[in-house]
């Protein structure tokens, strides 16, 4: 078996990669800023750096979203000179498994198998991979088991639930949002409440620093933003209790399509996923008490993991090097799109 075979997990808000020949897995901003419309001025932490800084010539997005891609000539730039340059690996024949949401269209699918098959450096072989067996293989889960698992991905602009068995995906929803709502939430509550206006970046560290899936939590946070009535820059310092109600509904949200998922597995899955417990994984999943909240709701205990927004890409990095799980990644290579 080749040592040039690449893992690839494109997020949202990161992309993550695993190289076989270095056995590694390595994280990057999934962010490109553009100049002049056309030219790549950076991309990754660099370009994310400049997210909410960057003057009006240059353009700071993210490539892929609610788990598509968006911008398909300049992600396929960014993943190849990435590889190529960072991590100093080889991509003329390379092989690449890409780890691909279950809830988006054969076409949508398509584009990620093309982004690498139809490229000039003219791979190997490209495989596509479900996400939630990607994750559940990250976790540790043998998928091959006729055993009932529930797998909650909170990524940054979805959420998918998933429930899994021998080797195949049972039930799954993808919602169409994620993290960042509950972000654009702080941001408008605090709006609302304290007629100040802070940045995208501001609200993802207030959310990661005082969110929680319960009330109670007393911390606080001091932070800059701009008053409406003056339009000077001001500090406020805000609670716990004022991020929890921001995003309160968002998770009353994600409680309940874990409650409808639930409610459809058969039987003896459903008696599977209570004795060992829902999975919860994704950037998303490390806000605090959100295990006892889920488990709250549903009277099932929760899993959470370490890393939880590399469990796609880790389970990529056993799919591509254990035969036991060869049967789960598949090819569009001879896919007629309907």
């Amino acid at each position: 078996m080749s040592n040039n075979i690449y893992g690839i997990d494109f997020g949202t808000c990161n992309f993550k990669v695993f190289s076989k020949s270095s056995g590694k897995v390595v994280s990057e901003k999934n962010t490109i800023a553009i100049i002049n419309k056309t030219q790549i001025y950076a991309y990754g932490d660099d370009a994310y750096a400049m997210y909410e800084k960057a003057p009006e010539s240059i353009n700071v997005t993210f490539p892929v979203s609610t788990g598509v891609i968006a911008d398909y000539n300049f992600l396929q730039t960014m993943i190849f000179d990435y590889i190529e340059k960072k991590l100093k690996g080889r991509v003329k024949n390379a092989e690449f498994l890409v780890a691909v949401p279950t809830d988006i269209t054969d076409v949508e699918k398509r584009a990620f198998f093309e982004l690498f098959y139809k490229s000039k450096f003219r791979p190997k072989n490209v495989m596509l991979c479900e996400k939630p067996l990607a994750d559940a293989v990250g976790l540790g889960i043998d998928v091959n088991q006729p055993t009932g698992v529930m797998v909650v991905d909170m990524g940054a602009d979805t959420i998918e639930i998933s429930v899994i068995s021998l080797g195949g995906l049972v039930l799954s929803d993808l919602m169409h949002f994620g993290s960042n709502r509950l972000d654009e939430s702080i941001i408008s509550y605090i709006r609302r409440e304290f007629n100040l206006v802070i940045g995208k970046k501001t609200a993802k560290a207030l959310k990661e620093e005082l969110g929680s899936g319960l009330p109670g939590r007393q911390e606080t946070m001091t932070v800059v933003g701009l008053d409406v009535v003056s339009g000077l820059p001001v500090e406020r310092e805000i609670t716990a209790e004022v991020v929890y109600e921001a995003i309160k509904a968002n998770l009353e949200s994600i409680c309940s399509s874990i409650k409808l998922i639930l409610e459809k597995t058969p039987p003896e899955l459903a008696r599977d996923i209570i004795y060992a417990g829902i999975y919860i994984t994704g950037g998303g999943s490390k806000i605090k008490d959100l295990d006892q909240l889920f488990t709250q709701i549903t009277n099932i205990k929760v899993n959470t993991c370490e890393n939880p927004e590399e469990s796609a890409v880790r389970g990529l990095s056993k799919i591509a090097t254990d035969s036991k799980y060869k049967r789960i990644p598949f090819s569009m290579k001879n896919t007629t799109l309907k």
